[in-house]
């Protein structure tokens, strides 16, 4: 778990970003931004910052706050209770992101897998988008993704995240605190 004054540092960096992108939030969402380290106490190369606007039985939506190299390590969302896992879209708000997905591997990457962990990073398609381009993934679809040389502000727009069911293929990762 982040601790206390690296949660708070990351926070007023994560502020900074969504000022640029001219997003506005409240109190309370600022209060409840998450420091994702997904458990593996790296957060600035391995992590990003939450905020959840809304997340019900319907939809979710969020922003997702990438500082410049900072990624959201390989995941899918699969079917949960007989339900489609997680559909989303990702729409590039400021910055530049680039979202990894199957499919032809790019020959020359823009991102670089973190190193210790690069061998859980197995799919290499590159999408780049930049402000106002956007992208849909489909359910159980393995994707990552990481913030650009100035880093990223994406707003996701999802059917119901249940990210306790998020499937990660680094076995040390773990989307939510014990």
């Amino acid at each position: 778990m982040v601790m206390d004054q690296a949660r708070e540092r990351l926070k007023k960096m994560a502020l900074k970003y969504l000022q640029k992108a001219g997003i506005v939030l409240r109190a309370d969402e600022i209060e409840q931004m998450e420091i994702v380290d997904f458990g593996l106490n790296e957060v600035e190369s391995s992590g990003l910052e939450v905020v959840v606007y809304v997340n019900n039985d319907r939809y979710c939506a969020k922003e997702l706050v990438l500082l410049p190299k900072q990624t959201c390590p390989q995941h899918r969302h699969p079917s949960v209770d007989g339900k489609p896992g997680k559909q989303e879209t990702f729409r590039c708000r400021w910055g530049e992101v680039y979202l990894y997905v199957p499919g032809e591997p790019t020959a020359h990457p823009k991102a670089a897998a973190p190193p210790k962990h690069a061998e859980f990073y197995t799919v290499w398609h590159e999408i780049i988008l930049r402000p106002g381009e956007q992208y849909t993934l489909l359910p159980d679809t393995y994707h990552w993704f990481q913030g650009g040389p100035e880093g990223a502000i994406v707003s996701e727009f999802s059917s119901t995240s249940t990210d306790e069911n998020d499937y990660y293929i680094d076995p040390k990762i773990r989307r939510l605190p014990d």
